[in-house]
């Protein structure tokens, strides 16, 4: 009897975990810290938009990080002045650890002048960063 309800236990605290972190992965959000933060091309190794920049860091076993990287050159394609810029956390882990980036793929969009307007951790859907893109632009 005592297993059963240590497997019962053990499911829902699992099945907890795993709604709570499905509600907020990919989701935009604003984190006070980020706004204080600015990063230049040197610093991500590839130029800012114009208007928007949109950030990916992803590694090279992730595969969120694939369906990320589609649905940010798309949204960047569809709005003229944001760029679209990959970072590869395993070798800028100096920027990571700054950054404060826990997981792959992280995205971050950035205003022109690059200053840190939203952050989402996961898959972020397309309507979700289209509407970050207008709070930076």
């Amino acid at each position: 009897m005592t297993g059963l309800v240590v497997c019962v236990v053990v499911l829902a605290v699992a099945t907890t975990f795993g709604l709570v972190r499905a509600g907020c992965d990919g989701r935009m959000r604003v984190r006070s810290e980020d706004g204080a933060v600015r990063l230049s091309e040197a610093e991500l190794g590839g130029p800012l938009g114009a208007r928007a920049t949109l950030v990916q860091f992803s590694t090279v076993f992730c595969q969120p990080c694939r369906a990320t990287r589609r649905v940010l050159l798309e949204v960047a394609g569809m709005v003229e002045g944001v760029a679209h810029v990959e970072v590869d956390a395993e070798a800028r882990l100096e920027l990571v650890r700054r950054l404060e980036i826990r997981r792959t793929p992280t995205v971050l969009v950035l205003d022109a002048e690059g200053r840190v307007v939203r952050r989402a951790t996961g898959q972020p859907r397309r309507a979700d960063v289209i509407a970050a893109l207008g709070q930076a632009v």
